[in-house]
């Protein structure tokens, strides 16, 4: 039980994630947390984002290039098992029984942005927590075409990772003081996680409320 906990801490740790696990354990974490249900609990805005703070500064060993297009990469790749996962295997992700790992309300509430958001989810749901994860995954279930699916999963992750990698790199290199408070930005992030999470949690009981 001590070693799961031990593990669950590493894996939502961005700081030591980079540090010990650099580039490898980074592309892992993202292709995961974009498209694996499972994944949904991983970090992934402020991942991205200490990760270009780390290249700018020179803690992490890797030209920023490379770093650019390996986790736009895993970002791409991921989403795609998640569609594919979905388009092959969607009646029975959605009968699944819930566990610690797979929430009904998850999926429920993906399908929420869907119906507002129509393609454009694949966009959106990129800065959304856990919505990222079952964005692709919903897409699948849905059938959407493939191609279009290719369109909004690449802006999507080329956004994404621009934003977030970009501006942390940029960070890095001009405001290196700034790990200093590398756990303010964490902080950060999680509150808009928190914020983000809790206002979807409303819209889509006020969304029930208003169907009944």
């Amino acid at each position: 039980m001590e070693q799961l906990t031990d593990f669950f801490q590493y894996v939502t740790n961005s700081e030591e994630i980079i540090q010990t696990g650099g580039l490898i354990a980074i592309v892992l974490i993202v292709y995961i947390e974009n498209g694996l249900f499972f994944g949904f609990f991983l970090p992934g805005d402020y991942l991205l984002f200490l990760s270009g703070v780390f290249c700018g500064l020179g803690f992490l060993k890797v030209n920023i290039i490379l770093l650019l297009i390996a986790i736009f990469v895993a970002a791409f790749l991921g989403s795609y098992t998640g569609y594919a996962s979905g388009y092959y295997f969607g009646e029975a992700i959605q009968n699944k029984k819930e566990n610690l790992f797979f929430k009904k309300k998850y999926i429920n509430r993906t399908k929420k942005y869907f119906d507002k958001f129509g393609s454009r989810t694949l966009i959106i749901a990129r800065f959304l927590p856990i919505i990222r994860t079952f964005a692709p995954i919903m897409a699948g279930v849905v059938k959407m075409k493939p191609i279009l699916f290719a369109l909004y999963n690449f802006i999507g992750a080329f956004f994404w990772v621009i934003s977030l990698v970009g501006g942390g790199y940029y960070f890095g290199v001009n405001f290196p003081w700034i790990t200093d408070y590398v756990h303010y930005v964490v902080i950060f992030f999680l509150a808009i996680t928190t914020f983000t999470l809790i206002q979807g949690y409303r819209s889509t009981k006020k969304e029930i409320i208003g169907d009944d």
